[in-house]
Protein backbone atom coordinates (compact mmCIF):
# COMPACT_ATOMS: atom_id res chain seq x y z
CA UNK A 1 0.00 0.00 0.00
CA UNK A 2 2.98 2.46 0.74
CA UNK A 3 3.79 1.97 -3.06
CA UNK A 4 0.50 3.09 -3.95
CA UNK A 5 0.28 5.97 -1.47
CA UNK A 6 3.47 7.14 -3.07
CA UNK A 7 2.65 6.92 -6.63
CA UNK A 8 -0.28 8.62 -5.73
CA UNK A 9 1.23 11.26 -4.04
CA UNK A 10 3.45 11.88 -6.70
CA UNK A 11 0.64 12.46 -9.47
CA UNK A 12 -1.19 14.86 -7.21
CA UNK A 13 2.24 16.53 -6.98
CA UNK A 14 2.48 16.58 -10.87
CA UNK A 15 -0.75 17.60 -10.89
CA UNK A 16 -0.84 20.68 -8.61
CA UNK A 17 2.96 21.71 -9.30
CA UNK A 18 3.62 20.95 -12.54
CA UNK A 19 7.03 20.56 -13.73
CA UNK A 20 9.65 22.93 -11.46
CA UNK A 21 10.52 25.89 -13.39
CA UNK A 22 14.22 26.95 -11.94
CA UNK A 23 16.45 23.93 -10.45
CA UNK A 24 15.25 20.68 -12.12
CA UNK A 25 17.78 18.08 -11.79
CA UNK A 26 17.52 16.58 -15.31
CA UNK A 27 18.54 20.31 -16.90
CA UNK A 28 21.62 20.08 -14.91
CA UNK A 29 22.04 16.77 -15.39
CA UNK A 30 21.82 17.93 -19.10
CA UNK A 31 24.44 19.86 -18.63
CA UNK A 32 26.74 17.71 -17.18
CA UNK A 33 26.08 15.20 -20.24
CA UNK A 34 27.29 17.90 -22.53
CA UNK A 35 30.46 18.67 -20.82
CA UNK A 36 31.16 14.95 -20.16
CA UNK A 37 30.44 14.59 -23.84
CA UNK A 38 32.80 17.14 -25.25
CA UNK A 39 35.44 15.37 -23.00
CA UNK A 40 34.96 11.84 -24.38
CA UNK A 41 33.16 11.90 -27.70
CA UNK A 42 35.85 11.79 -30.48
CA UNK A 43 36.12 9.92 -33.64
CA UNK A 44 37.80 6.46 -33.61
CA UNK A 45 37.61 2.94 -33.14
CA UNK A 46 36.95 3.48 -29.81
CA UNK A 47 34.51 5.88 -29.97
CA UNK A 48 31.74 3.53 -28.60
CA UNK A 49 33.56 2.32 -25.37
CA UNK A 50 33.78 5.98 -24.64
CA UNK A 51 30.14 6.20 -24.96
CA UNK A 52 29.88 3.39 -22.26
CA UNK A 53 32.60 4.94 -20.29
CA UNK A 54 30.60 8.13 -20.40
CA UNK A 55 27.33 6.49 -19.33
CA UNK A 56 28.96 4.63 -16.27
CA UNK A 57 30.19 7.74 -15.21
CA UNK A 58 27.03 10.32 -15.35
CA UNK A 59 24.38 7.34 -14.12
CA UNK A 60 26.09 4.88 -11.47
CA UNK A 61 27.55 7.55 -8.66
CA UNK A 62 23.35 8.84 -8.50
CA UNK A 63 21.53 5.42 -8.35
CA UNK A 64 24.45 3.83 -6.17
CA UNK A 65 23.79 7.18 -4.20
CA UNK A 66 20.01 6.91 -3.82
CA UNK A 67 20.47 3.15 -2.99
CA UNK A 68 22.46 4.23 -0.04
CA UNK A 69 20.19 6.92 0.94
CA UNK A 70 17.08 4.69 1.00
CA UNK A 71 18.67 2.79 3.17
CA UNK A 72 19.64 4.39 5.90
CA UNK A 73 16.97 7.12 6.37
CA UNK A 74 13.78 6.66 8.46
CA UNK A 75 10.74 5.26 6.42
CA UNK A 76 9.12 8.89 7.00
CA UNK A 77 11.65 10.17 5.02
CA UNK A 78 11.92 7.53 2.66
CA UNK A 79 8.35 8.01 1.57
CA UNK A 80 8.94 11.70 1.46
CA UNK A 81 11.84 11.37 -0.48
CA UNK A 82 10.45 8.88 -2.86
CA UNK A 83 7.33 10.89 -3.60
CA UNK A 84 9.51 14.14 -4.75
CA UNK A 85 11.84 11.90 -6.77
CA UNK A 86 9.16 10.18 -8.66
CA UNK A 87 7.11 13.20 -9.02
CA UNK A 88 10.07 15.08 -10.78
CA UNK A 89 10.59 12.06 -12.99
CA UNK A 90 6.97 12.26 -14.07
CA UNK A 91 6.17 15.08 -16.27
CA UNK A 92 2.73 14.40 -17.07
CA UNK A 93 1.45 18.36 -16.71
CA UNK A 94 4.12 19.84 -18.15
CA UNK A 95 3.50 17.54 -21.18
CA UNK A 96 -0.04 17.99 -21.09
CA UNK A 97 0.36 21.91 -21.41
CA UNK A 98 2.88 21.57 -24.39
CA UNK A 99 0.57 19.76 -26.44
CA UNK A 100 -2.47 22.04 -25.27
CA UNK A 101 -0.04 25.16 -26.42
CA UNK A 102 -0.20 23.58 -29.95
CA UNK A 103 -3.80 22.90 -29.46
CA UNK A 104 -5.06 26.16 -29.11
CA UNK A 105 -3.16 28.01 -31.91
CA UNK A 106 -4.28 25.14 -34.51
CA UNK A 107 -7.80 25.14 -33.64
CA UNK A 108 -7.77 28.87 -33.91
CA UNK A 109 -5.86 28.88 -37.51
CA UNK A 110 -2.81 30.22 -36.19
CA UNK A 111 -0.59 27.86 -37.84
CA UNK A 112 2.56 30.09 -37.69
CA UNK A 113 1.86 29.77 -33.96
CA UNK A 114 1.19 26.03 -33.58
CA UNK A 115 4.43 25.37 -35.99
CA UNK A 116 6.40 27.17 -32.97
CA UNK A 117 4.36 25.73 -30.12
CA UNK A 118 5.32 22.33 -31.78
CA UNK A 119 8.90 22.83 -31.55
CA UNK A 120 9.12 22.47 -28.00
CA UNK A 121 8.07 18.62 -28.71
CA UNK A 122 9.34 17.60 -31.71
CA UNK A 123 12.84 17.80 -33.66
CA UNK A 124 11.06 17.93 -36.57
CA UNK A 125 11.92 20.70 -39.51
CA UNK A 126 8.19 22.41 -37.62
CA UNK A 127 8.62 25.11 -40.61
CA UNK A 128 7.52 22.52 -43.63
CA UNK A 129 4.48 21.40 -41.16
CA UNK A 130 0.91 21.73 -42.07
CA UNK A 131 -2.51 22.01 -40.09
CA UNK A 132 -2.21 18.15 -40.38
CA UNK A 133 1.19 17.25 -40.02
CA UNK A 134 1.55 19.24 -36.57
CA UNK A 135 -1.46 17.80 -35.12
CA UNK A 136 0.14 14.18 -36.11
CA UNK A 137 3.46 15.52 -34.26
CA UNK A 138 1.96 16.26 -31.11
CA UNK A 139 -0.35 13.32 -30.81
CA UNK A 140 2.65 11.26 -31.40
CA UNK A 141 4.40 13.16 -29.07
CA UNK A 142 1.81 13.36 -26.43
CA UNK A 143 1.41 9.20 -26.99
CA UNK A 144 5.40 8.47 -26.54
CA UNK A 145 6.04 10.65 -24.49
CA UNK A 146 3.30 9.86 -22.09
CA UNK A 147 4.96 6.03 -22.35
CA UNK A 148 8.52 7.07 -21.86
CA UNK A 149 8.24 9.38 -18.71
CA UNK A 150 5.14 9.14 -17.13
CA UNK A 151 4.57 5.24 -17.31
CA UNK A 152 7.91 3.89 -17.40
CA UNK A 153 8.89 6.29 -14.32
CA UNK A 154 5.82 4.23 -12.77
CA UNK A 155 6.83 0.91 -13.49
CA UNK A 156 10.39 1.28 -12.54
CA UNK A 157 9.46 2.84 -9.07
CA UNK A 158 7.15 0.06 -8.38
CA UNK A 159 9.94 -2.65 -9.62
CA UNK A 160 12.99 -1.05 -7.81
CA UNK A 161 12.26 1.74 -6.03
CA UNK A 162 13.85 5.09 -6.21
CA UNK A 163 17.08 4.07 -7.51
CA UNK A 164 14.94 2.75 -10.38
CA UNK A 165 13.38 5.93 -11.48
CA UNK A 166 16.48 7.46 -11.59
CA UNK A 167 18.42 4.97 -13.43
CA UNK A 168 15.41 5.10 -16.04
CA UNK A 169 15.21 8.59 -16.20
CA UNK A 170 18.85 9.22 -16.65
CA UNK A 171 19.32 6.37 -19.27
CA UNK A 172 16.42 7.91 -21.10
CA UNK A 173 18.30 11.68 -21.00
CA UNK A 174 21.37 9.97 -22.36
CA UNK A 175 19.13 8.46 -25.28
CA UNK A 176 16.83 11.82 -26.02
CA UNK A 177 21.17 13.29 -26.46
CA UNK A 178 23.32 10.74 -27.66
CA UNK A 179 20.85 8.48 -29.19
CA UNK A 180 20.92 9.67 -32.89
CA UNK A 181 22.32 7.66 -35.54
CA UNK A 182 24.37 10.71 -37.00
CA UNK A 183 28.07 10.88 -37.62
CA UNK A 184 28.85 12.06 -34.19
CA UNK A 185 26.56 10.28 -32.02
CA UNK A 186 26.51 6.57 -33.82
CA UNK A 187 28.79 4.50 -31.98
CA UNK A 188 29.34 7.22 -28.85
CA UNK A 189 25.42 6.56 -27.86
CA UNK A 190 24.93 2.96 -29.30
CA UNK A 191 25.14 1.68 -25.89
CA UNK A 192 22.33 4.06 -23.94
CA UNK A 193 20.64 3.89 -26.94
CA UNK A 194 20.08 0.11 -26.65
CA UNK A 195 20.70 0.11 -22.69
CA UNK A 196 17.43 3.19 -23.21
CA UNK A 197 15.37 0.14 -25.08
CA UNK A 198 15.92 -2.63 -22.85
CA UNK A 199 14.97 -0.48 -19.72
CA UNK A 200 11.41 0.95 -21.84
CA UNK A 201 10.86 -2.95 -23.46
CA UNK A 202 8.17 -3.66 -20.75
CA UNK A 203 6.81 -0.21 -19.95
CA UNK A 204 6.18 0.22 -23.60
CA UNK A 205 3.96 -2.92 -23.88
CA UNK A 206 2.24 -2.10 -20.80
CA UNK A 207 1.48 1.42 -22.00
CA UNK A 208 0.56 0.18 -25.56
CA UNK A 209 -2.11 -2.68 -23.30
CA UNK A 210 -3.52 0.51 -21.09
CA UNK A 211 -3.99 3.02 -24.56
CA UNK A 212 -5.96 -0.44 -25.28
CA UNK A 213 -8.02 -0.72 -22.30
CA UNK A 214 -8.91 2.56 -21.86
CA UNK A 215 -9.30 3.38 -25.51
CA UNK A 216 -11.27 1.81 -28.91
CA UNK A 217 -9.84 -1.05 -27.71
CA UNK A 218 -10.25 -3.88 -30.87
CA UNK A 219 -8.78 -1.01 -32.89
CA UNK A 220 -5.95 -0.50 -30.82
CA UNK A 221 -5.51 -4.27 -30.91
CA UNK A 222 -5.81 -4.58 -34.24
CA UNK A 223 -3.17 -1.65 -35.05
CA UNK A 224 -0.65 -2.93 -32.15
CA UNK A 225 -0.37 -6.57 -34.02
CA UNK A 226 -0.39 -5.37 -37.45
CA UNK A 227 1.62 -2.21 -37.95
CA UNK A 228 4.13 -1.88 -34.61
CA UNK A 229 6.68 -3.81 -35.99
CA UNK A 230 7.02 -1.91 -39.36
CA UNK A 231 8.31 1.09 -36.95
CA UNK A 232 12.01 1.74 -36.48
CA UNK A 233 11.80 2.09 -32.97
CA UNK A 234 10.55 -1.41 -30.93
CA UNK A 235 9.17 0.01 -28.26
CA UNK A 236 7.78 3.35 -29.96
CA UNK A 237 6.12 1.47 -32.51
CA UNK A 238 3.53 -0.94 -29.99
CA UNK A 239 3.00 2.42 -28.46
CA UNK A 240 2.13 4.87 -31.17
CA UNK A 241 0.42 2.04 -32.99
CA UNK A 242 -2.05 1.10 -29.77
CA UNK A 243 -2.28 4.78 -29.15
CA UNK A 244 -3.43 5.82 -32.88
CA UNK A 245 -5.88 2.49 -32.60
CA UNK A 246 -6.91 3.84 -29.77
CA UNK A 247 -7.96 7.40 -30.76
CA UNK A 248 -8.88 6.31 -34.03
CA UNK A 249 -6.69 8.45 -36.00
CA UNK A 250 -3.80 7.76 -38.34
CA UNK A 251 -0.23 8.92 -37.57
CA UNK A 252 2.89 8.13 -38.73
CA UNK A 253 4.10 9.10 -42.66
CA UNK A 254 6.95 10.78 -44.04
CA UNK A 255 7.79 13.72 -41.98
CA UNK A 256 10.27 16.66 -42.51
CA UNK A 257 13.17 16.48 -40.38
CA UNK A 258 16.38 19.31 -40.73
CA UNK A 259 18.37 16.59 -42.73
CA UNK A 260 15.22 16.35 -44.97
CA UNK A 261 11.87 14.05 -45.75
CA UNK A 262 11.73 10.68 -43.57
CA UNK A 263 9.90 8.17 -44.47
CA UNK A 264 7.57 6.36 -42.50
CA UNK A 265 5.36 3.74 -42.15
CA UNK A 266 1.41 4.66 -40.97
CA UNK A 267 -0.01 3.53 -37.82
CA UNK A 268 -3.34 3.46 -36.68
CA UNK A 269 -7.01 3.79 -38.68
CA UNK A 270 -9.27 6.58 -39.78
CA UNK A 271 -8.64 10.20 -40.91
CA UNK A 272 -5.76 12.44 -40.16
CA UNK A 273 -5.96 14.04 -36.56
CA UNK A 274 -6.91 17.31 -36.36
CA UNK A 275 -6.18 19.92 -33.19
CA UNK A 276 -9.18 18.35 -31.12
CA UNK A 277 -7.24 15.07 -31.77
CA UNK A 278 -4.29 16.30 -29.60
CA UNK A 279 -6.90 16.89 -26.38
CA UNK A 280 -8.28 13.62 -27.42
CA UNK A 281 -5.14 12.05 -26.86
CA UNK A 282 -4.26 14.20 -23.65
CA UNK A 283 -7.44 12.46 -21.93
CA UNK A 284 -6.48 9.00 -23.70
CA UNK A 285 -3.00 9.44 -21.29
CA UNK A 286 -4.79 10.50 -18.50
CA UNK A 287 -6.93 7.74 -18.23
CA UNK A 288 -4.30 5.28 -19.04
CA UNK A 289 -2.61 6.92 -15.63
CA UNK A 290 -6.00 6.10 -14.06
CA UNK A 291 -5.93 3.04 -14.67
CA UNK A 292 -2.74 2.23 -13.45
CA UNK A 293 -3.45 4.08 -10.05
CA UNK A 294 -6.23 2.30 -9.86
CA UNK A 295 -4.59 -1.25 -10.56
CA UNK A 296 -1.66 -0.28 -8.51
CA UNK A 297 -3.72 0.44 -4.75
CA UNK A 298 -5.78 -2.69 -5.74
CA UNK A 299 -2.86 -4.88 -5.88
CA UNK A 300 -1.11 -3.22 -3.06
CA UNK A 301 -4.39 -4.04 -1.16
CA UNK A 302 -4.12 -7.39 -1.92
CA UNK A 303 -0.69 -8.13 -1.00
CA UNK A 304 -1.45 -6.32 2.17
CA UNK A 305 -4.22 -8.48 3.20
CA UNK A 306 -2.29 -11.71 1.88
CA UNK A 307 0.96 -10.65 3.92
CA UNK A 308 -1.56 -10.03 6.85
CA UNK A 309 -3.24 -13.26 6.42
CA UNK A 310 0.19 -15.35 6.37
Amino acid sequence: MLIALVCIAAVLLDAALGEPRRGHPLVAFGNLVGGVERCLNHPGRAAAGRGVLAALVLVVPPVALAWGVIAVVPLPLVLLLEALVLYLALGLRSLTEHARAVAAPLSAGDLTGARTAVGALVSRDTGQLEDSGVAVATVESVLENGADAVFASLFWFIVAGVPGVILHRLVNTLDAMWGYRTARYHRFGWFVARLDDVLNWIPARLTALSYALVGQTASAWRCWRSQAAAWDSPNAGPVMAAGAGALGVTLGGDAPYHGGWKKRPRLGTGPAPAADAIAAAIRLVRRAVMLWLVLIAVGGGLWALTTAGG
